[in-house]
């Protein structure tokens, strides 16, 4: 009877379904070495700023108590400690954004092999 599909027709259509999977399937993006400099240069700047806006606290706070540099020593100590942070937080943000990324792809080649035609 016809209960039982066609094993060639099965086949064909198929290749047809993975035809046209690979033209809607968007290519993996792959990170440009401007974009991971981007990266790395906002980090830069990210302890950079941290520690300049300690030294700007340190120095003010030591000309108005007129003291000797230790509140310029002291803050820009915290203001290297703050740029760490914040460049940790940002090195997180980015793992987190390629970890998605990566989680995305792998999902849509889950549902790709998870696709059969059964009869």
């Amino acid at each position: 009877m016809a209960d039982t599909p066609d094993p060639e027709a099965l086949k064909a259509l198929e290749a047809k379904i993975q035809a046209a999977r690979k033209t809607q399937d968007p290519k993996p993006r792959k990170q440009s070495k401007y974009e991971k400099a981007s990266q790395a240069w906002r980090m830069v700047i990210e302890l950079v700023v941290g520690m300049v806006m300690g030294m700007g606290i340190g120095f003010g706070l030591d000309s108005l108590f007129g003291t000797l540099p230790i509140f310029l020593i002291l803050f820009s100590l915290l203001g290297f400690g703050a740029g760490i942070r914040v460049m940790m937080r940002t090195a997180t943000e980015l793992q987190e954004q390629k970890a998605d990324a990566g989680d995305s792809e792998a999902g849509n080649v889950t549902a790709r092999q998870g696709t059969k035609i059964e009869g």
